[in-house]
């Protein structure tokens, strides 16, 4: 077995092993092994007692049939049999969920409400004596059936429970949870794809994306759709729109009332929508910063249609509804009616959102089916008769009802699997791929490649193949007599693996979650589906290995429309960015990080490119999914891991030139300062340099002719002598023996330029991991500390311990670099250090130790304490010694006290590192 099913088995077996409660949550992705894991529990059961009886359900038939067949091959009594006679019975959910229409009493159990045939099979697994339950996944019993679950447990309180499931638990929501901490406790044990990618059990694979712009149809109708909102944002600026006008309104709400009334810090905490949709119209030029407020990545971006309409339904509700100015019932009346273009509405208790017509055109874009084509063509050319590519889409046939206002823009068919198969015929380089399309209801492709799949078909099950009917319906011919989709399913993966279809097109409901082909070699998701569960399934479908294909590297592609005509014309990628928040991918520099940063290091999850560079990326795109060796090294499948994922800090500084060579990253090392600058002073570690070279220049230069080399002296230079005066080379330059003192002059004022400027980040971040450990914050401080800077400048900082130490220390750091705001306290460090004597000639190292001894400072910097040690003094008192550890001597000083209140008034809205942040999730 694979290591993580051995794991998963071993805490397993803790869990069960002298329980009186004997349950387990196992976490395992799609192609990990969580039938064999299970099957392998069951197994164990049943060696230790014959008369044990195992019941697993599962969610679907093909997964129920999946499990039917391995247990055989193990050599378990499996059956699908409702009477539980086999050693092993699998079922699905629905045989047991089944409910009669005619129990409606709300005070009646759910059990009380199943259908006879249902309670039979409930009593079953009920009174069997030893009994082991495997729940197959347990996910979909959270969404559709988890309070008939609870009271079959409960039923079964002496079962032996094993919950299998891919959905990683972050995904769940809070009453999911609950419903799960209830049921099975806590998670026994997990593993992530990138652990059983780098053991070599799933494929390495990349994630693309393709940009794509609506057809022009499309777009002509979403800049006509846009145009009553782009005149409502074009009026709000008209003088006299509205008693108090809706710039004055932001203003008067988010600006002028900091820090008067309150703090940025409390308002945002308060209203952080509104605060953060503020900021992005300051970042627009809109409105001014408050005191105390920084714009974070998610700022640093245009309004979007939602940060509009929020802050447009705080002015409407609080003041215009409310007011009786003739002029403000004119406003209401105008955006009442600009709002429906961007999918909301106007009711008495605000703006709500409503239906989006426009999410709807660029979800189904007929665009998305000819950039797959491209995608399919690129793919084959890359990879020849090894590709595989899996198409899926929400549903095989689109609504036949399709809204008014879209006549003549998208059919009915729009966005469906049976458009895809359409264009995929329709496309010379990728028709030669005998594109098939494969749902519950239908198989269909060309009439020759069905021709050819009922010649394959009659080499398995001649019987089967006699009944088979091609019907030809113009250029989609179809082929459903004779035949069910429980059937047909099977026959055409396997008439796709061996390469008689090149290009499969289907549903996610089809063919996603228990359905495998592991020769996939590309997927082209083109649903709507944003669930981490349902993208971890989708994404599955192609990460399995295939023993004929060692070598395999998988590619997911993520076809994405995006429109700048409309303000929701981002839509679909904000889509995107759902999809992959929690789901990891390797990016260009070889780091497993979550969200759409693994696609590209420029994607931001808070906007997408501008439409102008989409052909830039679709091309870097192409050229990243033809190396797939490439690829496979990013992943450096094999070597240790520790399978936890880590907030790291990424920073980029707005000055400055990058210390990284643009091949390599430079690690960084913090490092104490060799100088501390004090009120009193400056002391200093850093060696004074020799000047003792004197005498035995002066020497030299008497015995030795003009021009004539006397000596060589290591480690200093060459010794010349130049008529009666000696000279040094040393390095190109001719330094004269007597400007000995210029040289420790020179090297004085040096280390007072230390003293200026702004300390290096590797140092702050030290300050903040040891405060952080000395406040009892995290397990880990400084010497935990994984810093360096990547080709292009970009610092990255993590902490490497557990995953709340990282989340803590990534979010400190952050704000101890930030911008002064409105934090509990400041901690200074001095600066910009002054001799008592500026003009004085230093001509000894002991005159130059005693210079720097009495050089005081000219300045006091001040910076935030993070507000995770600012929340009372003691944690604020850490800080301050860890700062004058890493950074140098300072002071500390709470902003509510009158002197502390006086700086942070003076200093607020400093920006002393000038620096962008970007938080990441770092698997290692």
């Amino acid at each position: 077995m694979r290591i993580h099913q051995r794991e998963a088995l071993e805490s397993l077996a803790r869990a069960w092993d002298g329980s009186d409660r004997p349950r387990a949550w196992v976490v395992l992705p799609p192609g990990a092994g969580k039938t064999r894991v299970g099957l392998e529990a069951v197994a164990d059961r049943l060696r230790a007692d014959p008369a044990v009886k195992a019941v697993v359900l599962a969610p679907n038939t093909a997964i129920q049939s999946q499990w039917i067949a391995e247990a055989r091959v193990m050599g378990l009594d499996a059956s699908d049999d409702r009477s539980l006679a086999a050693a092993l019975t699998c079922l699905t959910y629905q045989s047991l969920a089944v409910f009669d229409s005619e129990a409606t009493d709300a005070a009646v159990t759910v059990v009380d409400r199943l259908h006879p045939n249902g309670v039979a099979l409930f009593d079953r697994i009920r009174t069997e004596p030893d009994l082991v339950l495997v729940l197959d996944e347990c996910h979909h019993l959270l969404e559709v059936w988890g309070r008939l679950l609870a009271e079959l447990l409960e039923a079964v309180s002496t079962a032996h429970v094993l919950a299998l499931t891919a959905t990683p638990p972050e995904s769940l929501t809070a009453e999911q949870r609950a419903l799960v901490d209830e049921l099975f406790g806590s998670i026994r044990y997990r593993v992530s794809v990138p652990a059983v990618v780098k053991e070599g059990h799933l494929a390495p694979f990349d994630e693309l994306v393709w940009l794509t712009t609506p057809t022009p149809t499309e777009e002509d109708w979403l800049t006509g759709e846009a145009l009553r909102f782009t005149e409502l944002t074009t009026l709000l600026t008209t003088p006299g729109f509205g008693s108090v006008g809706f710039y004055e309104w932001l203003t008067a709400r988010y600006v002028d009332p900091v820090p008067a009334t309150t703090t940025w810090a409390a308002l945002a905490e308060r209203e952080p929508d509104l605060c953060d949709a503020a900021l992005r119209m300051h970042h627009a030029g809109l409105l001014g910063l408050p005191v105390g407020a920084r714009l974070r990545e998610e700022h640093r971006h245009p309004p979007s249609a939602e940060d509009w309409v929020g802050l447009l339904g705080d002015w409407l509700l609080h003041h215009v509804a409310v007011s009786s100015d003739v002029r403000d019932a004119e406003v209401l009346a105008t955006v009442k009616a600009a709002l429906p273009s961007v999918g909301y509405a106007w009711t008495r208790r605000g703006v709500r959102r409503g239906r989006s017509t426009v999410d709807r055109v660029l979800a189904r874009s007929y665009a998305k089916p000819g950039a797959a084509a491209q995608i399919i063509a690129a793919e084959h050319a890359a990879i020849g008769v090894r590709a595989r590519v899996l198409v899926l889409c929400d549903h095989e046939r689109a609504s036949a009802t399709v809204p008014v206002t879209l006549d003549g823009v998208q059919d009915a068919e729009a966005g469906s699997a049976v458009a895809a198969l359409e264009a995929l015929l329709a496309a010379p380089d990728t028709a030669v791929l005998q594109p098939m399309l494969v749902t519950g209801s239908v198989v269909a492709a060309s009439e020759s490649t069905l021709r050819d799949l009922v010649a394959f078909v009659a080499t398995r099950d001649p019987q089967l193949a006699g009944r088979l009917v091609v019907s030809s319906e113009g250029v989609v011919a179809t082929c459903t007599a004779g035949w069910t989709s429980r059937t047909w399913v099977g026959h055409v993966t396997a008439f796709f693996e061996s390469g008689g279809t090149q290009v499969l097109v289907g549903t996610r409901g089809l063919l996603g979650e228990g359905w495998n082909a592991r020769g996939v070699s590309t997927l082209i998701d083109l649903t709507t589906a944003t669930t981490l569960t349902a993208v971890v399934q989708t994404r599955g479908r192609a990460l399995r290995t295939d023993p004929t294909w060692p070598e395999k590297v998988a590619t997911n592609w993520t076809v994405v429309c995006v429109s700048e005509a409309h303000p929701k014309g981002d839509n679909d990628w904000f889509r995107l960015v759902r999809k992959h928040q929690g789901f990891h991918g390797v990016d260009a520099d070889g780091d497993i990080v979550d969200g759409v940063a693994h696609i590209d290091a420029s994607f931001s999850p808070f906007a997408p490119p501008p439409v102008a560079s989409f052909d830039g990326y679709n091309a870097r795109m192409l050229v990243a999914a033809a190396d797939r060796d490439a690829i496979r090294d990013l992943w450096r499948v094999g070597e240790p891991y520790q399978d936890v994922t880590l907030a790291s800090l990424r920073v980029r500084r707005s000055a400055g030139t990058s210390l990284a060579p643009p091949d390599r990253v430079v690690v960084l090392t913090p490092v104490a300062p060799t100088w501390r600058l004090t009120s009193d002073g400056l002391s200093t570690e850093a060696a004074v340099p020799d000047t003792s070279w004197r005498t035995p220049l002066s020497l030299a230069a008497g015995t030795a002719g003009v021009g004539g080399v006397a000596a060589v002296l290591p480690g200093v230079g060459q010794l010349v002598a130049a008529g009666a005066l000696g000279v040094l080379a040393a390095g190109g330059a001719v330094i004269s023996g007597h400007r000995n003192a210029e040289v420790l002059t020179a090297w004085v004022h040096s280390q007072l330029a230390l003293t200026t400027g702004v300390p290096p980040l590797e140092a702050v971040a030290a300050a903040v991991a040891d405060a952080l450990l000395a406040a009892g914050l995290t397990g880990v401080g400084a010497s935990a500390l994984a810093a360096d800077v990547h080709p292009g400048g970009e610092y990255r900082f993590r902490l490497v311990g557990s995953e709340a130490d990282a989340e803590v220390f990534a979010a400190a750091f952050d704000e101890a670099i930030a911008p002064v705001g409105a934090p509990r306290y400041l901690v200074s460090r001095w600066t910009s250090a002054q001799l008592r004597d500026p003009g004085r000639r230093i001509r000894t190292r002991a005159g130059a130790r005693s210079a720097l001894a009495a050089a005081a400072p000219s300045g006091e910097a001040w910076h935030p304490v993070p507000t995770v040690l600012g929340r009372n003094a003691t944690s604020a008192g850490h800080y301050l010694a860890t700062w004058r550890t890493w950074v140098g001597d300072g002071r500390l000083l709470a902003t509510a006290r009158p002197e502390g209140a006086g700086i942070l008034t003076a200093v607020s809205g400093e920006d002393p590192f000038a620096a962008t942040t970007v938080m990441r999730r770092q698997w290692s």
